[in-house]
C-alpha cells in the first residue's frame, strides 16, 4: 500500500480506552431554505497523546465534526464521548486554534490575551493563570513579545499566541481547525515545526483538520480519511514519523500518492453517483 498502512481503529493504540470516541455520529447543520447532512455515521477513536488528522475535500464535514467535538453542534444522530462522558456543550477540556487571526481581543496584550481565557473560566487563581502564560508564552518562543499588542504581531505570531493560550488551559483535547491555512508556505512551515516540537515537550491529544495531505502525514501520526456529500469514513491510515525534511523523499511521495488516489476514487464514485 505504497508504504502506507491502513488499519481498524480497535487494533490500534494502548490498552487503555480510547481518550475520546465518536461513535456513529450523523451531523446536520440548517441553511436557508434546506437542512444540509453534513456527515453520516462518523466513528473513530482517539487515545491520549495522539496527533490525530481529519482529512479530506472541501465539504466532507471535517470542520463540523471538529465543532461537535467542541460541543458546538449536537449530533443528529451518534455520540462523541470524552473520557467515558458524552459530550453534551462547550467546556474547557476542549480548546479550539482556529485559522483566524482575529480571536485575539486587540485592546489586549500577548501576557493578558493568554491568561485571559483562563481568568474567565474561573478554574485557576490570578496568580496561576500568570505562571501558566509565562510558560507558554515562553513554550511558543514569544517571551520578548509578551507585552506586545495583536496588531504588531505577524500572522504566525498571533497564531503562536492562540496556541499558547490554548494549551494554558490545559485541555483534555487541543481542537486545531485549518489553523495554518491563512499563513504563507514558509511561515506554515515554521509553525508545523514548531507545533510538533510543542507536542514532543507537552506531549497534548491533538484533533487537527486540514485538507493538505502532506501536512496531515507531516503534523499527525494517524489520519482519518473523509469522503465528500455527506462525510463519511473513506479509511484510516497509520502515518510514518515523517518530518519536514522527508517531503521530497520516494517514500513520502508515494504516501502523500496513496492518500490522493483514495480521496480521489471517492470524489470520482460520489461525483458519479449524483450524475445518476
Amino acid at each position: 500500500m505504497d508504504g502506507m498502512t491502513e488499519f481498524a481503529p480497535e487494533n490500534f493504540g494502548s490498552p487503555a480506552p480510547p481518550l475520546l470516541s465518536v461513535e456513529n455520529v450523523t451531523l446536520e447543520y440548517k441553511t436557508p431554505g434546506r437542512v444540509v447532512r453534513a456527515t453520516q455515521n462518523v466513528s473513530f477513536d482517539v487515545w491520549e497523546a495522539d496527533r490525530f488528522i481529519l482529512l479530506g475535500a472541501s465539504g466532507c464535514g471535517k470542520s463540523t465534526l471538529l465543532k461537535a467535538v467542541g460541543g458546538f453542534i449536537a449530533p443528529r444522530e451518534g455520540r462523541i464521548v470524552l473520557d467515558g462522558r458524552t459530550i453534551q456543550g462547550p467546556g474547557p477540556d476542549r480548546v479550539v486554534v482556529f485559522q483566524e487571526f482575529d480571536q485575539l481581543p486587540p485592546w489586549k496584550t500577548v501576557r493578558e490575551n493568554v491568561a485571559f481565557p483562563m481568568r474567565v473560566s474561573g478554574r485557576v487563581g490570578r496568580k496561576e493563570a500568570a505562571e501558566r502564560a509565562e510558560h507558554y508564552i515562553e513554550k511558543v518562543g514569544l517571551s520578548r513579545f509578551a507585552d506586545a499588542y495583536p496588531n504588531t504581531l505577524s500572522g504566525g505570531m498571533k497564531q503562536r499566541v492562540a496556541i499558547a493560550r490554548a494549551l494554558a488551559m490545559e485541555p483534555r483535547v487541543l481542537l486545531m481547525d485549518e489553523p495554518f491555512a491563512a499563513l504563507d508556505a514558509l511561515t506554515r512551515r515554521k509553525m508545523q515545526e514548531e507545533l510538533l516540537a510543542l507536542w514532543e515537550e507537552v506531549r497534548f491529544t491533538l484533533l487537527f483538520v486540514t485538507h493538505s495531505i502532506e501536512e496531515a502525514l507531516v503534523v499527525g501520526n494517524r489520519i482519518a480519511l473523509l469522503s465528500p456529500h455527506p462525510g463519511r469514513m473513506r479509511a484510516e491510515i497509520n502515518s510514518h514519523e515523517w518530518d519536514l525534511s522527508s517531503g521530497g523523499s520516494s517514500q513520502f511521495q508515494a504516501a502523500a500518492n496513496h492518500i490522493h488516489r483514495l480521496l480521489f476514487e471517492e470524489a470520482v464514485a460520489v461525483d458519479g453517483a449524483d450524475d445518476e
